[in-house]
């Protein structure tokens, strides 16, 4: 099996653990959790379906946006963070329902 196809079913599952983990997670940690592995699963299918040429070299364009979108990703996951932070330092609350 190529590497790229790999790649491509690798980050699917990347995508579907991040979205369960989205879906049925309560805690704000885990939700931005979860959140980062859906974009580690988008970066990987977005390296993955680059073009490639008859000697298989890939395009480098989509690995520069990826480089670019794991800046802005680590960024918006610190902001997040800190987010969640100031949220359980106000209120107390570490889950998105009211039931304790």
């Amino acid at each position: 099996m190529e590497t790229y196809k790999i790649y491509s079913i690798t980050s699917v599952v990347l995508f579907a653990i991040g979205l369960g983990g989205l879906f049925l997670a309560k805690h704000f940690l885990r939700k931005i959790i979860a959140t980062i592995i859906m974009g580690g699963g988008v970066f990987l299918c977005l390296v993955s379906f680059a073009d490639r040429d008859s000697l298989s070299y890939a395009d480098p364009v989509p690995h520069a946006l990826v480089i670019t979108g794991i800046v802005v990703a680590v960024t918006a996951a610190a902001f997040a963070l800190s987010l969640a932070r100031r949220i359980h330092k106000f209120s107390g609350e570490e889950t998105f329902t009211d039931e304790k």
